[in-house]
């Protein structure tokens, strides 16, 4: 039996929430699991990230796979979310803010040689 350790998405519709579940290959997205071993909600700020790792190590002894997206998921748990930690900027947003920063060299620059 091939066994995967992937996301099974709850929530309402465009408000989604995960739970890590070990599964058998064949089961459905949402449909029966062996073991849940963690929870993942998307919508937190920062993203709140539950894993028992001990039972994910215990699983992948006995030969169970990570997802693509799990093990993004377990790495961040491992490392703390730093990533999340930092809003991503738009272009406009990061445009403007170099304008600001050209602005205040000048200024620094026309104080310093007064």
């Amino acid at each position: 039996m091939a066994v995967k350790i992937r996301l099974a998405r709850h929530g309402s519709k465009k408000r989604p929430y995960y739970r890590v579940v070990v599964a058998d290959a064949r089961s459905p997205r949402d449909g029966r699991f062996i073991e849940e071993v963690g929870r993942y909600n998307p919508l937190t700020t920062p993203k709140t990230i539950s894993l028992d790792l001990e039972k994910i190590a215990d699983w992948q002894v006995k030969g169970a796979q990570l997802t693509d997206a799990v093990a993004a998921l377990v790495k961040a748990a491992n490392e703390g979310e730093r990533a999340a930690a930092e809003p991503k900027k738009s272009k406009k947003q990061l445009a403007k803010e170099a304008k600001a920063a050209e602005e205040a060299a000048a200024a620094a620059a026309e104080a310093s040689e007064e």
